[in-house]
């Protein structure tokens, strides 16, 4: 039984030295990639918002006493946000020379995601009560509907995007911790050579002192190695963080639909509304091809 823990000691120790530092690199090659395709998904929902806001403050200058449905109002900016982002965009592309935003769009899913997160807020906005006197928790509303959004939740549709985040923090720990194991690791594969030193040989055991120190020395190089990598992804996890940026869009989307609450008179979400422009009547009829599509992919 002893004899075979040693044997896998030995064979751990004879490929972890060899094979330790490469995959200590390709650990960090690969977490870089998923920190910048998190940060790519989240600041392009942040792009959205802020077009949003920019719709509903535009709003406001244009007409600014109070009027109309709730539900209207922020159905057309939406739906208009959405319009003229993803639609209008993707119809002027030859000429705009577009390309690069339009492929990150697909390969990120951001269009599907935007179009489930219009279709969910609608969904729980549509029988809120302005007669109540009672302002709703658009701040709760709107981190359910991001959260909860099947599309953003994932980093290009497969993997989770918290789950990654969290794997992505504990990182830098793993990588000190993977530096320590390979440096003892190289230690205690070189210690045995010691054993062939000839103290009566001084030029014999001078060899066997200079190939033992090469080796510790080269054995030490993987904890410097893990430290950099340390360091590195620390500050990538600092400055690339989703957390902020997350809690930023849901506060904007929380301001933006306390504007548009306090703006309107009523929550009729029912009929058609006659003020709307050749444009918005172009962008709800757009969105709503839009939604019927996903659905049906989905379905």
């Amino acid at each position: 039984m002893n004899a075979a823990i040693v044997d896998l000691i030995n064979l751990v120790v004879q490929y972890a030295t060899d094979y330790l530092m490469p995959l200590l690199l390709g650990g960090f090659i690969l977490a870089a990639i998923a920190r910048v395709l998190i940060t790519i998904t989240i600041h392009r929902q942040k792009r959205f918002v802020k077009e949003f806001s920019k719709r509903v403050h535009q709003e406001i200058m244009a007409n600014p006493e109070p009027h109309g449905s709730f539900y209207s109002l922020v159905k057309r900016a939406l739906t208009r946000t959405y319009f003229e982002n993803f639609e209008l965009r993707a119809r002027y592309r030859r000429r705009n020379e577009d390309h690069i935003m339009t492929v990150g769009d697909r390969v990120f899913l951001i269009q599907d995601g935007i179009i489930r997160l219009i279709d969910d807020f609608l969904k729980h906005v549509r029988y809120l009560r302005k007669e109540t006197g009672q302002q709703p928790d658009f701040h709760e509303i709107s981190n359910s509907v991001f959260a909860a959004n099947p599309i953003f939740n994932r980093v290009l549709g497969v993997f989770s995007l918290s789950r990654t985040n969290d794997v992505l923090n504990i990182l830098p720990s793993i990588f000190i911790v993977g530096g320590i194991f390979g440096t003892f690791l190289g230690i205690m594969r070189a210690l045995p050579e010691l054993t062939a030193m000839d103290v009566t040989n001084a030029e014999a055991s001078k060899l066997v002192i200079d190939a033992f120190l090469i080796k510790i020395s080269f054995a030490l190089s993987t904890s410097i190695l893990g430290i950099v990598l340390s360091i590195v992804m620390s500050f990538m996890n600092t400055l690339l963080s989703p957390t902020n940026t997350y809690v930023e869009i849901v506060d904007a989307f929380n301001s933006a639909s306390e504007i548009l609450w306090n703006k309107s008179l009523t929550n009729d979400a029912g009929g058609v509304d006659s003020s709307l422009s050749d444009r918005e009547s172009e962008a709800v009829d757009a969105f709503d091809l839009a939604i019927a599509s996903l659905h049906a992919k989905r379905a």
